[in-house]
């Protein structure tokens, strides 16, 4: 079981996700959105690669189209 902090929010996994399994497991996939873990951004390029380790913090942010 690991532990982190989901836009202020405890979620316990069942296992270490990286990124991309951490937006589907949330329903984000398909969706725009910007995500960051412990305050540093990570680009959509490295979610695959990125495994999340316990205790990371994770703001989810929705992003807003605009004109």
């Amino acid at each position: 079981m690991m532990r982190i902090i989901v836009n202020g929010e405890r979620f316990e996994l069942p296992s270490k996700l990286n990124i991309e399994e951490l937006i589907a497991y949330l329903g984000f996939q398909n969706k725009r959105i910007a995500l960051e873990v412990n305050k540093t951004i990570i680009p959509k390029s490295s979610h695959a690669n990125y495994i999340l380790s316990e205790n990371d913090k994770v703001e989810v942010i929705n992003a807003v189209g605009g004109g």
